[in-house]
């Protein structure tokens, strides 16, 4: 069995009178692993790492967070734990490195404030108060906060939501260089090309249950295929699904919002084909892209939904 961080098995939650956020779920984290949940708006994942980070008590099933179990050492394990939520508020009238050296004096071991501050590149909003800081700067403190006791193991909780691309790439850098120094990373992310970017294995969720799991570019090889060919026809024609799946190399078909996608490995094939029998039937198409396959086309295969439906 490999070195575990976290560990679950038919982990449940149920809200009365009659709401079940997580369903049995099973996963297990390897330790030096980023490792992403990923899913739609009440699909369980902000539920299950609450528990995993001891804020929830589950309704059944086994958590195992370090080796651990939190019901018998809470304490300890807090001390080698870090968590940003998905909305953090912190104290206005502080300034940023007073903020952390507050969370900082919670651990009997951890890293220095200014380091720290450097990691989210903060070192010279330091003497900020916190209510001047841009929303970008906040979150990346948050980040320092969570640091600031060296863990073991970091959750972040759709950490990137809302930044803009700059905050949302220095965020990353972070990931990369704790995954560098073998830290554990649980990231629950709405954006694809994060996890794929960061993430060494991600879990799907859906209705409280892990429906894929492998790292990102297996889930796009077993489930969806290379490439994408998204288009939409002329007016009111509808599509012949038949006809689109009987194409050369199209090994799959869907309907999406206002149109078609299909899923191919030979798109030079693919495209000539269907223009080719729109043309024949009368049809046209009036807006054509293609893409790599990536995560999103697999929770779209999974589930029949985008991931922010």
């Amino acid at each position: 069995m490999p070195d575990l961080a976290i560990r679950c098995r038919g982990l449940v939650k149920r809200y009365p009178p009659a709401v079940t956020a997580v369903d049995g779920l099973d996963l297990e984290v390897a330790r030096g692993e980023c490792f992403g949940l990923l899913g739609p708006n009440g699909a369980g994942k902000t539920t299950t790492v609450e528990i995993l980070e001891g804020l929830l008590a589950p309704s059944g099933g086994e958590v195992e967070v370090l080796g651990r179990r939190w019901g018998e050492d809470a304490a300890g394990l807090r001390e080698r734990i870090g968590l940003t939520l998905q909305e953090t508020h912190l104290y206005e009238k502080l300034t940023a490195r007073e903020l952390v050296q507050l969370f900082r004096a919670l651990y009997r071991r951890g890293r220095d404030v200014d380091e720290v501050l450097r990691m989210v590149s903060l070192e010279e909003k330091a003497s900020s108060w916190y209510e001047r800081l841009s929303g970008g700067q906040k979150q990346r403190l948050a980040v320092a906060v969570a640091l600031v006791g060296d863990p073991e193991l970091l959750f972040l909780d759709e950490p990137t939501t809302g930044l803009d691309p700059q905050s949302r790439r220095q965020l990353w850098d972070v990931v990369t260089e704790l995954k560098r120094r073998g830290k554990t990373v649980l990231l629950t992310t709405h954006y694809m090309d994060e996890a794929e970017r960061l993430c060494d294995r991600v879990a799907i969720v859906d209705h409280g249950k892990v429906i894929a799991l492998g790292t990102p570019r297996a889930l796009v090889a077993a489930h969806v295929g290379q490439e994408i060919v998204e288009f939409q026809l002329d007016g009111a024609a509808d599509g012949d699904e038949a006809a689109f799946a009987a194409l050369p190399a199209v090994q799959a078909v869907r309907r999406v919002a206002g149109g078609w996608q299909l899923v191919t490995d030979q798109v030079h094939l693919a495209i000539p084909a269907l223009l080719g029998s729109l043309t024949a039937r009368g049809q046209a198409a009036v807006a054509l892209s293609t893409h790599r396959a990536t995560l999103e086309d697999v929770f779209v295969t999974l589930t029949g939904r985008r991931l922010r439906d």
